[in-house]
């Protein structure tokens, strides 16, 4: 039985942010060693877990770095001081990386040299391959390194964030001094380098630049050279109140960004002391930030082997169905018809995001009678069909306003082109609220009809992002309804101009009627004769106030069910506590990234109320994002949203739980028993409608 977490917290009544992130990322490695996902993505998921530490350890690694560094002591809920925090994720992060290593050299890497992958270092070439990749070398990587000498005319070199690099011990043979100087790897060449056309051997393109150093130092006696890669803080840290123009200010962020300080350096298990305290002295960072790797530093760059065409070896080609409602005899479906008779739920990858989002703002963008298009805009592809539709519509001289989110973390670049290009076409576009990020995921199209003005919305719980739609399970609703029309109106009213915000109808929005409103709901839960039943299922738990809600209302007699996938700070099955919450956590092929609150007694005693929408429990979308969720009126398709989260409940494959001691522990039954398994059950289900 597999197990992940707990790691000796102090037992409060709450659970470290930052250790139950870990545990996140630890059941996520736990995929890359799961006998029953195909191979190749078991290959991607040893990159993903890079990847999710490595924004891991720009954001949240940083910040308790910085409070350290102010030498801040107070104690968060948790009970640890940032200096304690500090330490333990440092040793935590480390063994999970140690696994990862193993997983990848015992496990990964053998099975794929089975599977006649073979991902080899330059040793292990033989000497046709040799010459092929000395060509290679001097054809297409030579050209583009810049070896950087350390001396007393060459200080240290920047290294810039998450780039990988040579450390490079050689002796001048005329005065036999030690020199020391870093190359670094071009991110702009592939990582792995076939050994041939049309081979699967392959070598890491750091070891075909190892093998030729001789030519980058010519005359120079190497005696050394190791694999080294720094992580920088990498958050901005706008003040929204003193810019003037937030689109020049996250301009200027994004070029400081990769200057920021250093928080952790991952080095070869080979490296010397001498080189290793070299670069610990020159980056101004303590011993405990050190990960030595067994094997290559950075597995992030196994995405490129788990892209190879061996559809064998990768989960099954999946496009998603177009809904029953949205299915046409042939013809081109009128969206707008469809939605004057009713609602319509869409649940990605389940269902196609571009046969059903997507084709509603294409058909938007060219009806005549389409009157204007608001949207928001928080994360998207770089080659986005919505944004082309968007442009599509304001080059036809339809109204477009787009709140496009500057501040999305790592999408910023992204954003502002888009932003650009919308500009130009002619489209409104605001660029967010002093002090908020708008991540609300909203869309409201204005149509000319035969009896006045209608408007169609779509509130989801995942962005207008085409890809990840077809790797997220969100859902959307898509609606005619007049009630939830007034009410993303008046939202989009208010986040281009100005006012408060007002009583909605279907709509809760953040910050302002958020947390009181779900506080307002717990409460009543617990004070529903007989008791309440609450099922919420989120990408991340971790306010505190909200937190003891659902204690209170465990201890009042109401039955909770949480099915959290990131980090949760609740401590379930405590005694006087919160015996009656279970946690569980669904980690599989598709990232479960919808939101779902429901609350047995939400419209009155026996009448449930479901919301779906785009806010998470955690103190920034409580009061510093702008967040909707809608209630789902029609009982059928609540009843969808609903039989999600059941069989969520019931998953003994793909589910985790959560004991009291912290530690997570999978379900695990086997493929062959009769248990649940939710991401294939409902595909099956969709496979069939």
């Amino acid at each position: 039985m597999m197990r992940v977490g707990g790691w000796g917290q102090p037992f409060t009544d709450y659970f470290s942010r930052e250790l139950s992130w870990l545990a996140f990322n630890g059941r996520v490695l736990s995929l890359a060693g799961d006998p029953d996902v195909p191979l190749l993505e078991r290959a991607r998921y040893l990159s993903i877990f890079s990847t999710n530490l490595d924004e891991f350890f720009q954001v949240r690694v940083s910040g308790l770095a910085d409070r350290v560094a102010a030498e801040l002591t107070e104690r968060t809920l948790d009970g640890h001081t940032p200096a304690e925090q500090l330490r333990k994720v440092r040793q935590v992060s480390s063994e999970l990386c140690c696994e990862q290593q193993r997983l990848f050299l015992e496990e990964v890497q053998p099975q794929l040299a089975g599977e006649g992958i073979h991902l080899l270092s330059a040793d292990d070439l033989d000497e046709d391959e040799r010459d092929r990749l000395r060509t290679h070398f001097s054809d297409r990587v030579f050209p583009v390194l810049t070896p950087l000498a350390v001396d007393p005319g060459h200080p240290f070199p920047f290294v810039s964030d998450l780039s990988l690099n040579l450390a490079v011990l050689m002796r001048d043979p005329v005065n036999s001094e030690r020199r020391f100087a870093r190359v670094k790897v071009p991110d702009t060449l592939d990582r792995w380098v076939p050994t041939g056309e049309g081979t699967n051997r392959f070598v890491a393109l750091e070891d075909v630049i190892a093998a030729h150093l001789d030519t980058l130092f010519p005359g120079m006696e190497l005696l050394e050279h190791h694999m080294f890669r720094v992580t920088r803080n990498a958050d901005l840290t706008l003040n929204d109140e003193d810019a003037e123009d937030l689109l020049i200010a996250v301009q200027l962020e994004l070029r400081r960004r990769r200057f920021q300080w250093a928080v952790r350096l991952e080095v070869a298990d080979s490296m010397s002391e001498e080189v290793l305290n070299l670069l610990l002295r020159e980056l101004d960072l303590p011993a405990d930030a050190v990960d030595r790797t067994r094997g290559p530093v950075d597995l992030s760059g196994l995405n490129e082997i788990a892209d190879l065409p061996r559809p064998e070896l990768k989960w099954p080609h999946w496009r998603g169905i177009t809904e029953p409602e949205l299915s046409s005899d042939g013809g081109r479906t009128d969206f707008f018809k469809v939605l004057r008779s009713g609602d319509v739920l869409v649940h990605h990858p389940y269902s196609s995001f571009s046969r059903s989002v997507g084709a509603l703002i294409r058909q938007a963008a060219s009806d005549p009678a389409v009157l204007a298009i608001k949207l928001t805009l928080y994360r998207t592809s770089g080659d986005s069909p919505i944004i082309d539709a968007l442009v599509e519509a304001a080059d036809s001289g339809k109204q477009v306003a787009v709140l496009v989110e500057l501040k999305a973390r790592f999408d910023e670049a992204r954003n502002i082109s888009w932003a650009r290009r919308l500009e130009q076409a002619g489209a409104h576009v605001a660029y967010g609220l002093v002090g908020l990020k708008i991540h609300a995921k909203i869309a409201m199209i204005v149509r000319e009809e035969s009896d006045g003005i209608r408007r169609y919305c779509h509130i989801g719980t995942g962005n207008y992002n085409h890809r990840t739609a077809r790797l997220y399970d969100d859902f959307g609703l898509l609606t005619a309804d007049p009630e939830v029309g007034a009410d993303v109106a008046g939202l989009f009213n208010r986040l281009t101009g100005y006012g408060h915000s007002v009583d909605h109808k279907r709509l809760i929005t953040a910050p302002e009627q958020l947390r009181a409103r779900l506080t307002e709901l717990i409460e009543q839960e617990a004070h529903t004769p007989g008791g309440g039943r609450i099922i919420f299922k989120l990408n991340s738990l971790a306010d505190g106030p909200m937190i003891d809600h659902l204690y209170k209302a465990s201890q009042a007699g109401v039955e909770i069910d949480l099915i959290v996938r990131g980090l949760c700070g609740l401590r379930p099955g405590v005694a006087g506590l919160s015996e009656r919450i279970r946690v569980r956590s669904i980690v599989g092929r598709f990232l479960e990234h919808s939101r779902i609150y429901h609350f047995a007694n939400g419209d009155g005693p026996g009448r449930p109320a479901t919301y779906i929408g785009s806010a998470d429990l955690l103190t920034r979308n409580l009061d510093r994002r702008v967040e909707a969720l809608v209630r789902v009126d029609d009982p059928r398709l609540a009843a969808r949203v609903m039989e999600v989260a059941d069989v969520c409940l019931t998953d003994e494959r793909l589910a985790w739980t959560l004991g009291a001691d912290g530690v997570w522990t999978r379900c695990g039954g086997a493929d062959d028993d009769p248990h649940v398994r939710l991401q294939q059950l409902a595909l099956n289900r969709t496979q069939s409608t």
